[in-house]
């Protein structure tokens, strides 16, 4: 549930950017909750033919969604995969990387920045004994694992983030999720879930939970974590006999790819702050409806939060942070292709 405030906190941290082919406008909102814990990316120009949107929901602390915002895409063009074209790959890899970059000493000093526990009279992090500064300044990241320090052994964050991502690269559109941050496309009006939220109950979710040898009750794992996917969430991740994509909670990402076309007028990605409170479909319409006499996206995003805010904690619909990014497309695009799950069946990416 969360701690929640004795008021809201409304004031939304909005921008809006564009380039030869989107425009987008995005917003966030810490609402009732005693804390932000969601983060967000995008960079319209990733490379000279890529853009990148990603929402992080965060549990258990900001740090994963922070972090996750700001080396996810990083580790995305780092692939091999990536330039040779294969988005999806490159998408899962990284997803998984973000899980091995946050342990070792490395991982727990960015974690501990990122965190802000840092004394302000000192400017020192706090519990930070040793800190050495080679290899930062042109950021090898992946000399990370390398690097020896008292947290050398430090496992991993126990708090952990959602992460819904999606690449734009010409006329190619590639989703990746894990978690219950959810990416919708708007095409001729009608709302098409690009990703599908995981949540413990779902029967491939489940079967692996148990597998792993955990446990569902309540609708959590092990009683404590709603959502069967994460980045971070280190306690679900401990079992050395099974792989990262069959542990309890894992940081798999379904990867969704899709063509672009004439009917397709813009992509939102939203936290479930969002989806707590309207369905795909309305949160299309309300987009719509909008947009006939708003032409600023962010000031679309900043409506939906004031749409969805509860007056009061007492239903908790509406009490938790928001964030959404809403990407519109520049016409024209000519190919055509149906809104398709490139892993599941094309049942289970039916409008909404």
């Amino acid at each position: 549930m969360g701690i929640y405030l004795s008021t809201p906190k409304t004031e939304k941290f909005s921008e809006d950017g564009e380039n030869g082919k989107v425009r987008y406008g995005l917003s966030s909102m810490q609402g009732w909750r005693a804390t932000m814990e969601d983060a967000h990316a995008a960079i319209t120009d990733l490379d000279e033919s890529t853009s990148f949107f990603g929402v992080y929901d965060g549990h258990g602390g900001k740090v994963v969604s922070k972090f996750c915002a700001k080396y996810l895409h990083q580790q995305v063009l780092r692939n091999d995969a990536c330039s040779a074209g294969d988005l999806g790959t490159s998408l899962q890899k990284a997803f998984f990387r973000m899980d091995e970059m946050m342990r070792g000493q490395r991982g727990w000093r960015e974690l501990a920045i990122l965190g802000d526990k840092i004394n302000k009279f000192t400017g020192m992090i706090e519990g930070l004994i040793w800190s050495p500064r080679s290899g930062e300044a042109n950021d090898q990241v992946d000399d990370w694992a390398f690097e020896e320090g008292p947290h050398s052994d430090f496992s991993g964050p126990t708090s952990g983030s959602t992460a819904c991502v999606a690449v734009i690269r010409n006329n190619q559109i590639v989703v990746a999720n894990a978690g219950d941050s959810r990416c919708v496309i708007s095409r001729k009006g009608q709302a098409y879930n690009l990703s599908r939220d995981h949540k413990p109950e779902l029967e491939v979710e489940k079967e692996r939970i148990l597998k792993a040898g955990g446990f569902i009750h309540a609708g959590r794992v092990n009683g404590s974590l709603n959502l069967a996917r994460a980045i971070g969430d280190m306690e679900f991740k401990q079992n050395k006999f099974l792989p990262p994509e069959k542990q309890i909670v894992t940081a798999n990402p379904d990867i969704n790819t899709v063509e672009l076309c004439d009917d397709d007028e813009f992509l939102v990605l939203a936290c479930d702050g969002i989806w707590d409170c309207m369905s795909s479909q309305q949160l299309v319409d309300f987009v719509h409806e909008q947009l006939r006499s708003e032409s600023k996206l962010s000031a679309v995003c900043e409506r939906v939060f004031d749409r969805c805010l509860a007056p009061s904690t007492a239903g908790g619909e509406g009490c938790d942070n928001m964030t959404m990014v809403l990407v519109q497309f520049k016409k024209p695009i000519v190919s055509s292709s149906p809104v398709e799950d490139s892993q599941s069946k094309p049942s289970e990416m039916e409008s909404k």
